[in-house]
C-alpha cells in the first residue's frame, strides 16, 4: 500500500512499486488529464509536478513518489499561474490536436513558477522534450512570454 499526496489531498493505492505513476493516475485513480506518449520519458506528455519540479510519470515507480507532492494538470488551475498559463494557451490558440497540452502547460507552469521572467534559452531548456507533432512551439513560447508580461 502506498500513500501518495495527489493535488493536495491523501490517496491510498494497492499497486506494485515498481508501477509507474503515469499507470496509478490513469489506470487506478481514473485521472486521465495526464497522458501516455512514449513510455521512455521522451515526449513529456505525462509531465506532472513532484515537489513543484516537472518530472515524466511514465517511467517514475510510484513508490519514488510516496508521501512526496504531485499535482496534476486537473489540479494545475488552483494556482494563479495555472490560471495564466490556461488563459495565454486559449488566448493565443495554442491547442490544435490537444494531445500534448497537459504536458506542455505542467512545463510551462513550472518554469513560470521558478522563473516568472524567462527569456529565449530559459523558454527553450524548460520546454526541451516536450514534443508537438502539430508544431505549435512558436504559439506556446508566444503564450509563455505573455504570462511573463503579465
Amino acid at each position: 500500500m502506498q500513500t501518495l499526496m495527489i493535488n493536495g489531498q491523501s490517496r491510498q493505492v494497492d499497486v506494485p512499486e515498481d508501477m509507474p505513476l503515469l499507470w496509478v493516475l490513469r489506470d487506478v485513480l481514473d485521472m486521465t488529464g495526464t497522458k501516455y506518449g512514449c513510455g521512455i520519458a521522451q515526449c513529456g506528455v505525462c509531465t506532472v509536478h513532484l515537489d513543484g519540479q516537472p518530472i515524466r510519470s511514465c517511467v517514475i515507480p510510484v513508490a519514488a513518489v510516496a508521501g512526496r507532492q504531485i499535482t496534476t494538470i486537473e489540479a494545475i488551475d488552483e494556482t494563479a499561474v495555472g490560471q495564466a498559463v490556461q488563459r495565454a494557451w486559449l488566448e493565443h490558440e495554442v491547442v490544435q490536436c490537444g494531445y500534448c497540452q497537459s504536458g506542455q502547460i505542467m512545463a510551462a507552469t513550472a518554469l513560470l513558477q521558478n522563473n516568472p521572467m524567462p527569456d529565449d534559452q530559459a523558454i527553450d531548456t524548460a520546454m526541451a522534450g516536450n514534443l508537438c507533432r502539430c508544431a505549435t512551439y512558436t504559439r506556446i513560447r508566444t503564450a509563455i512570454k505573455s504570462v511573463a508580461r503579465s
